[in-house]
C-alpha cells in the first residue's frame, strides 16, 4: 500500500526532515520565539515526530496524544514562546511534511490514490488534534505563569 510506503519513507528520512525543518523555523520571523527553546530540544522534538509517524498515526490513543501535546503547550508557554509563534511552528511542521511527500510520492495506479488520500487525512487529523491539545496546554502554562507572577 502506498500510504505504508510513504510513512516508511518519512520515517527513514526523519533526520533530514528534522534538520531542514529546524533551518526553516530558525529563519522565519513568524516563529522567532522558538529561539528560546534549546537546539537540542528542538531537534529531539522534530525528529521524534517524523521518526515515529506511523506510531503517532496508528498506535497512539487520543489520551496519549493529549498528554504529550498538553505538556508541550505548557512547556512552550512557560518558555515564553508566544502562542502565534508556537502555532506557526506546528503548522510549518505539517506543511514541511506535505512538501516532502509531494516531492517524493509517486502514484502509479488509481487505487494507490485512495491509500495516499487516507494517509493525508490521517496526518491532517493527527495535526489538528495535536494543535488543540497543545493550545490547551499552552493556556494552562500561561495561566500558571500568571498565577506564579502574582
Amino acid at each position: 500500500m502506498l500510504a505504508t510506503r510513504l510513512v516508511h519513507l518519512i520515517e527513514s528520512h526523519a533526520d533530514a526532515l528534522s534538520q531542514s525543518l529546524i533551518q526553516r523555523l530558525e529563519n522565519d520571523p513568524r516563529c522567532a520565539d522558538l529561539r528560546r527553546v534549546s537546539p537540542h530540544e528542538m531537534k529531539a522534538r522534530t525528529y521524534e515526530i517524523y521518526r515515529n509517524l506511523g506510531d503517532w498515526l496508528l498506535g497512539k490513543t487520543e489520551l496519549e496524544v493529549e498528554q504529550v501535546y498538553l505538556r508541550l503547550g505548557e512547556r512552550r508557554a512557560v518558555q515564553g514562546v508566544s502562542f502565534s509563534h508556537f502555532l506557526y511552528a506546528m503548522m510549518a511542521t505539517k506543511e514541511h511534511l506535505w512538501k516532502f511527500l509531494a516531492e517524493e510520492g509517486m502514484i502509479a495506479m488509481p487505487v494507490e490514490l485512495f491509500g495516499e488520500m487516507e494517509l493525508f487525512r490521517m496526518i491532517d487529523e493527527f495535526y489538528d488534534r495535536t494543535l488543540y491539545h497543545a493550545a490547551v496546554g499552552y493556556e494552562r502554562g500561561h495561566a500558571g505563569k500568571t498565577v506564579a507572577a502574582a
